[in-house]
């Protein structure tokens, strides 16, 4: 409950509940960057607490959305994230615009796909799913990004486990299509 209580304050405009917050999740948040590190940047030379610290000056940086529970923060901090790891393949992007190498994006394996431009491809899909069906959108996010199990997405969205299972079936399928 405590950390729901300190949720709740941050998001009041209360800045010293944000900076009692993030030591009690500091480890999961670096377990959350570090997912996304293994998956989008395994060959970037960025360290996991780069990541956590840039994610954590852009949510003290500006308000905190209101966060129902735990799961719904680590959400929240999963898209923070992926918005630092977009910006800084953009801007890898911007520096070689005149050697640009195309390569074909492989089979997604678990939507871990991306390494520069091809992380670029993944964002502006996961992007165009999300003004066609912001429901998948979510739950990719939720459980890609943020590492929530089906289970934790259900419970997070007051959702049936099935019905989250099918949504993120058809969300992958959406996805691999899109980046083919």
């Amino acid at each position: 409950m405590e950390i729901t209580d300190l949720l709740r304050r941050a998001h009041d405009g209360d800045s010293a509940a944000l900076e009692t917050l993030i030591p009690l999740v500091y480890d999961e948040l670096k377990v959350l960057a570090s997912k996304h590190l293994q998956r989008e940047y395994a060959r970037e030379s960025i360290q996991t607490t780069i990541l956590v610290h840039e994610a954590y000056l852009r949510l003290a940086g500006s308000p905190l959305p209101d966060c129902e529970n735990r799961a719904h923060f680590f959400s929240i901090a999963a898209r923070v994230m992926r918005r630092v790891l977009v910006d800084m393949a953009r801007s890898r992007h911007a520096e070689k615009r005149d050697v640009r190498v195309e390569s074909p994006i492989a089979e997604l394996a678990d939507l871990g796909v991306a390494q520069g431009d091809q992380f670029l491809a993944l964002d502006e899909a996961l992007e165009r799913l999300a003004a066609q069906n912001p429901l998948k959108s979510q739950l990719i996010e939720l459980h890609y990004f943020a590492g929530l199990s089906t289970e934790e997405a259900a419970e997070t969205l007051s959702m049936p486990v099935y019905t989250v299972r099918r949504e993120l079936r058809l969300a992958r399928a959406w996805l691999q299509n899109e980046l083919r």
